[in-house]
């Protein structure tokens, strides 16, 4: 988390800023009260991730509505990575490089123990389908920090 946070969106990679991109319109969607699954899909299928869509909306739906706080995502416009943001970010890099433990410890923290089990799959889900599509979901991270 502390990787990504308050750091410049420009910082990213082609692949973070999608996912970036796709989280916030996701909850920019849903607040207008669009379905956000059918308002992203000519994004994902123009990056040849249609198959990643429907995982990545259980995932977003399912913090956004179990969440034991509300899940803040900066506006799209937004230049740097807000603080929910960054451990989203980071939940996909540690799902992308098998960091399972992480991931749940971390989901427990977010949302009730009954949900941890079903956010964590539908994220596996969704970056082995990113992962498929090209998108290198292991390896986002800011481009300017030294690992």
């Amino acid at each position: 988390m502390y990787d990504f946070i308050d750091r410049p969106v420009t910082e990213l990679d082609n692949d973070g800023r999608f996912l970036l991109w796709a989280m916030r319109g996701w909850v920019h969607c849903a607040a207008k009260g669009n379905c956000p699954a059918q308002s992203l899909g000519r994004a994902f299928a123009g990056f040849n991730a249609q198959a990643v869509l429907p995982d990545f909306h259980i995932v977003m739906s399912l913090l956004s509505r179990r969440a034991s706080e509300r899940v803040m995502l900066a506006p799209m416009g937004c230049c740097r990575i807000a603080e929910h943001e960054a451990m989203l970010l980071a939940l996909w890099r540690d799902v992308g490089i098998g960091r399972r433990e992480n991931v749940r410890a971390t989901l427990s923290h977010v949302v009730p123990a009954d949900t941890v089990a079903a956010v964590a799959q539908a994220m596996s889900r969704a970056s082995a389908a990113m992962t498929i599509a090209g998108f290198g979901i292991s390896l986002i991270n800011p481009q300017n920090i030294e690992d």
